[in-house]
């Protein structure tokens, strides 16, 4: 028996829209919020979402950082968090990259893959595990290749001004505000 999708999420993207944009980050300790996540995740919970990163690492791809450096800044996140009592519902990443000629590249990891944004992959792995309802989730993302991945399952995007500052979006590709705060007070406004 298939189950009915029944719970709704928001889908975040990582660098540039929870944490400070650094250039490859592999180092926990680089790993800064950007300010009004807090209260935005604080609001999406009350609100009854789920909370589900979605992130391209294609530095393993690149060697600049390994699975295990992805896995100690993750868990550095959560710790973040959980001062706020924010717990993630799941974290989704890409480690792959699709030049397969990538001169210092980690052979196993170049590839033409699903899972890497703008592909869907990572929202569709989401949705069987925690049984999402995409129709009334959402995606918060800062590049166009984001918010196209959330088209590809009908979920309404957001791009934010902070990190790369979602060049290209276009009201018929998703909305864009200031930050993730802003998003947070838009769908609880609009949508709850």
């Amino acid at each position: 028996m298939i189950m009915k999708p029944s719970h709704k999420a928001i889908f975040l993207d990582r660098d540039g829209v929870i944490n400070q944009e650094v250039d490859y980050l592999s180092n926990p300790d680089d790993l800064k919020l950007i300010d009004g996540v807090i209260p935005a995740l604080k609001i999406f919970k009350k609100l009854g979402y789920k909370l589900v990163v979605i992130t391209n690492q294609s530095g393993i791809a690149r060697g600049i950082l390994t699975e295990v450096d992805l896995s100690n800044i993750h868990i550095r996140l959560k710790e973040i968090l959980k001062i706020d009592s924010i717990d993630l519902d799941g974290i989704y990443f890409c480690p792959h990259h699709p030049d397969i000629n990538l001169s210092d590249g980690v052979k196993k990891y170049l590839m033409d893959c699903t899972c890497r944004k703008p592909n869907n992959g990572m929202l569709l792995q989401a949705q069987q595990d925690l049984n999402i309802d995409f129709s009334s989730s959402f995606l918060v993302g800062d590049s166009l290749r984001d918010i196209q991945s959330g088209n590809l399952c009908g979920i309404q995007g957001f791009g934010v001004k902070t990190g790369k500052g979602c060049p290209g979006l276009t009201d018929s590709v998703g909305i864009h505000l200031n930050d993730l705060l802003d998003v947070a007070i838009y769908i609880q406004n609009n949508f709850s």
